[in-house]
């Protein structure tokens, strides 16, 4: 198989016609005849042309591209603001290209490069758990193109963000589980150098507080939140001497590793312990028992940062700064907690 890519040029020897012309046939450039834009298709097509997109945003200066990163796709609630967003974008002449940093630093770098490289017209992104460093998202901001943060992001960078309320939640699980009667609550969190989690970490802090409920370092584990993390945090919690009556887990894969770990030791949910995650994914409604979780509002936080962007369009420099959209979250009450 030839895998040189065809070119304009091959096309014109084709034809013996100018590269020129065939550039402006496929245009559909009114001064070509409707004959030779015929002819130039049907040998394009045959020759399998493909436009070089890069060249051509380069001669245009927009691309129509717009990159996205997140953390992993396999969240319900990352594909479902990647497809809102995506919605919103496509209606207004624009694709996406989507990576993805599987929470690591290095390959998030290697991302934004990627994305620079290809020319897209601006980058909507949330942040892996490992990114400490900002200067790679500063890098994006002086190509003056919008940057623009979704669920994960940094005060610091001074750009646009769409999430919800972390440390508020915080308080609305630890009031529900309160309203419950527990009155030994433990939080298993994400690192507190990424700003949601320390929120949730906060608010989880001030709620046990506010209810004058003992604080207990033993009682606050900080991980990665996978589904593994949960199975590992919920078994030093079961092995502490005056155990918790509830845990509030930051992610929904984290809670559902510690229900699992529960049921194995047939312990029961909720009448002896009482699970809270975060996120909504489909799973927690699906499982026995259900998960009691919080709703982020994916959908309108997708579509809200692709308005975001839009709203960029008009401008001929872009100039941003610390922009705020905090939606509400909502508790989703369920058989884990009741």
């Amino acid at each position: 198989m030839n895998k040189k890519r065809t070119t304009l040029k091959d096309i014109a020897n084709v034809l013996s016609i100018s590269t020129a012309a065939v550039s402006k046939a496929l245009n559909d450039d009114a001064r070509i005849s409707v004959k030779t834009k015929k002819a130039v298709k049907q040998v394009a097509k045959e020759l399998n042309y493909q436009p070089n997109h890069l060249a051509s945003a380069l001669r245009k200066g927009k691309s129509n591209l717009v990159g996205v990163i997140v953390p992993r796709t396999n969240s319900s609630f990352f594909s479902s603001v990647v497809e809102n967003m995506e919605e919103v974008l496509n209606k207004a002449g624009y694709n996406i290209i989507i990576t993805q940093s599987n929470e690591s630093f290095e390959k998030e770098c290697k991302n934004i490069d990627a994305l620079l490289y290809t020319q897209v017209d601006g980058i909507i992104a949330s942040m892996a758990n490992e990114t400490v460093d900002l200067s790679y998202y500063e890098k994006i901001k002086s190509y003056g193109i919008p940057l623009i943060l979704f669920d994960r992001g940094e005060n610091d960078l001074n750009v646009d963000y769409v999430g919800i309320d972390d440390y508020k939640s915080s308080h609305m699980i630890v009031d529900h589980l309160v309203s419950q009667g527990c009155k030994r609550i433990a939080h298993i969190g994400g690192y507190r150098r990424t700003r949601i989690f320390n929120n949730r970490i906060r608010g989880y802090i001030d709620a046990i507080k506010k209810h004058d409920l003992p604080h207990d370092d033993e009682l606050l584990i900080e991980s990665s939140l996978t589904l593994e993390d949960g199975r590992q945090q919920i078994e030093k919690l079961l092995a502490l001497k005056n155990r918790p009556d509830a845990v509030y887990v930051a992610s929904d894969y984290a809670a559902l590793g510690s229900l699992q770990v529960l049921k194995e030791k047939g312990i029961k949910v909720p009448e002896e312990i009482k699970l809270v995650g975060f996120g909504n994914e489909p799973f927690t409604s699906l499982v026995t028992p259900s998960i009691t979780s919080i709703n982020q509002h994916s959908e309108q936080i997708g579509k809200l940062a692709a308005e975001t962007f839009l709203g960029y369009l008009e401008s001929d420099v872009v100039v941003q700064s610390l922009n705020k959209i905090i939606l509400d979250s909502e508790l989703i009450v369920r058989s884990s907690s009741e």
